[in-house]
């Protein structure tokens, strides 16, 4: 007999099936056993009776919860009374007939059934797959592979390719700090792990795909903060020949059908969504990325908008010279390249974010498709010719064969779906997440490695010298 998924026993009345999973509570009443049994698609009452089979009453006793077990019974309407209508199964239980243990289970660390919001986050990450087992994590991830299938969709109907990037890629600068891995054939030399896609997919703008998405696993390598993740994951996209209202208009129509699709009892408080520029934000907000809700304790509400007309530049006291608030690649709001460079404190990008809340959920700019425009920006920024040509001597190269206008956002996948779910952090959108310093304490990672490994790399550890 094969196996039967929970939700799917209510076609099965008066039959017999046979049903896998985990045994979530037991309750005993005299000569009768009421099993919980849970699997990935819901919950089924399961009754022993010593009436009906006294040894596999026996057996019976032997569960504790959360046991691997197979069971095979009769699925039966339950008695008047005693249905339970929070339960896609509720009108039915199944009576047992054979009873297989498949694993044993340790008493848990905690307890699974509630929110798990008042055990220490420590613990649930150092059993991170037990705690995945209660059924709010479960339905977090079930939500997060929606918006995804639906984003998918969605960009596949407009003509979108989906084509992954390479995750060993160069290091460069600007940016976060980059997660660095040794080549061992190459000694003495480093990949490193993607920040985003960005180079790849203006290169793919190059080859001519005119409309790339990906959802794209990215890396940085930040000092500890509380609801950041070294790794993380992007709605990463990039088109050719569009505007700034292009794209803007784009994402709106994604974003508001997303709401409708996947999340129906959240409202969106105004559309088309506002667009305020960043001079104007700051002063009537105090910050880049306002809320706008009416009623800021109303879950439901979604408060969108889009910040425009950022600064090009930005002043670097600590570095002493002028960094991009975007990225480099970004198009400054002007062609004159002599402007950029005697006057760059006055010149404005095409860089926009999308804020959601109270929070930035994405980003994005028009790109400089002309190789000095993107020179003139390196430069203001200090860097040398001899520095350009190194570390993007690439980018410009491909720049010499026909390069389209084009522009791109990325929005983070974990932040949307966290605000979307009403959850306090990112952490309870993702699988498997990382503590606020980087640590995987379910994994031990990141641990020390053998002295074997090290010298085929061709490296050594030097410990830190003590702070006296």
């Amino acid at each position: 007999m094969k196996r039967t998924l929970i939700k799917d026993t209510v076609n099965n009345i008066g039959q017999e099936v046979k049903v896998m999973g985990w045994a979530n509570n037991i309750r005993t009443h005299g000569k009768i056993i009421f099993l919980d049994l849970r699997d990935i698609s819901g919950t089924l009452q399961v009754v022993f009776a010593a009436d009906k089979n006294s040894k596999l009453m026996e057996r019976a006793k032997e569960l504790k919860p959360e046991y691997v077990i197979e069971i095979t019974g009769e699925v039966n309407q339950r008695p008047k009374g005693t249905e339970n209508p929070d339960l896609l199964t509720g009108n039915i239980e199944l009576l047992a007939k054979e009873l297989k243990i498949l694993s044993p289970a340790k008493t848990l660390p905690f307890s699974i059934d509630g929110d798990g919001y008042d055990i220490s986050e420590e613990k649930r990450l150092k059993y991170r797959y037990l705690d995945l087992r209660r059924s709010r994590l479960k339905k977090n991830l079930k939500l997060r592979q929606e918006v995804i299938h639906f984003v998918r969709d969605f960009l596949k109907s407009k003509g979108f390719f989906e084509i992954e990037t390479p995750i060993l890629t160069k290091s460069t600068p600007e940016g976060a700090r980059d997660f660095l891995v040794p080549s061992r054939l190459q000694p003495g030399k480093f990949y490193a792990l993607p920040q985003s896609p960005q180079q790849y997919k203006q290169l793919l703008m190059v080859a001519g795909f005119e409309k790339y998405f990906q959802i794209a696993r990215c890396f940085r390598d930040e000092d500890p903060r509380a609801d950041r993740q070294a790794e993380f994951t992007q709605i990463d996209m990039e088109l050719s020949f569009v505007s700034q209202e292009d794209i803007l208009a784009l994402i709106e129509e994604m974003m508001i059908e997303a709401v409708k699709n996947v999340f129906p009892k959240k409202h969106i408080s105004q559309t088309p969504f506002p667009r305020l520029q960043y001079k104007e934000a700051m002063e009537k907000y105090g910050s880049d990325r306002p809320d706008l809700r009416k009623d800021k304790k109303d879950q439901d509400e979604l408060a969108f908008a889009f910040i425009i007309d950022f600064p090009m530049f930005e002043w670097s006291e600590e570095e002493k010279r002028w960094k991009s608030v975007h990225h480099p690649f970004t198009r400054p709001q002007t062609e004159d390249i002599a402007e950029i460079k005697n006057n760059p404190e006055k010149i404005l990008a095409y860089q926009y974010d999308l804020v959601l809340n109270g929070y930035e959920i994405g980003g994005g700019s028009l790109r400089s498709y002309k190789k000095e425009m993107l020179e003139a920006v390196f430069e203001v920024m200090g860097h040398t010719k001899s520095e350009i040509k190194e570390k993007f001597g690439h980018l410009l190269e491909a720049f010499d064969y026909g390069v389209p206008p084009h522009g791109g956002i990325a929005l983070g996948l974990d932040r949307l779906v966290s605000l979307l779910l009403n959850e306090p952090n990112i952490r309870e959108v993702i699988a498997f997440p990382k503590t606020g310093d980087s640590r995987d304490l379910m994994m031990n990672a990141p641990s020390e490695v053998s002295k074997e490994q090290l010298k085929e790399l061709c490296l050594e550890i030097k410990k830190p010298k003590k702070e006296h």
